[in-house]
């Protein structure tokens, strides 16, 4: 039987805060009595399973890692849908950081200024690591609309961050 959740299958509590070690330690552990070579002479059915469990285990694992989608998967747990796709609906002050963000990328690349999207990068990355703080913090206390909010401000750094690093990639060739 396949556990109940990703934190159950490598036996951590259900929190955003992960030890990193904990959770390699213990997908490398499920991995090893899953893996499909552990399978080879077993028969079609308990092939099929340790595939399960193995596909199950690497997706738990990829998601735990990241902590983006560490905290969406916990709202998900606490029947929090995150919409990102359909609530854009953000703090004023965080709509007009995103439009300075914009136009520092267009006009930096537009001057082909590689310092400058350098340190926007820079500025993305202290500002990320602030909101992940706050997000922790959010999550801990329960407050889940307000997670949700955070992830979503999060999901946008993260696209604006690889909008710097495609700029940056173009100005280095």
């Amino acid at each position: 039987m396949l556990p109940a959740d990703h934190f159950d299958l490598f036996q951590l509590p259900q929190r955003f805060a992960v030890d990193a070690r904990a959770l390699d330690d213990a997908y490398r552990a499920v991995q090893a009595q899953v893996h499909p070579d552990r399978f080879a002479a077993a028969g079609e059915a308990q092939k099929r399973v340790a595939m399960q469990w193995a596909s199950q285990a690497n997706d738990a694992y990829q998601t735990l890692k990241q902590p983006l989608k560490r905290a969406i998967y916990l709202l998900h747990l606490r029947g929090i849908d995150v919409q990102a796709e359909n609530n854009t609906a953000m703090e004023p002050a965080f709509l007009m950081q995103q439009m300075e963000w914009r136009e520092r990328i267009e006009d930096a690349a537009g001057s082909r200024n590689l310092s400058e999207l350098e340190a926007l990068g820079r500025e993305l990355r202290d500002d990320a690591r602030v909101r992940f703080d706050k997000l922790a913090a959010l999550l801990d206390s329960r407050a889940d609309q307000g997670a949700a909010e955070a992830v979503r401000q999060l999901m946008f750094i993260e696209r604006v961050s690889e909008d710097v690093n495609t700029q940056i990639e173009r100005l280095d060739h």
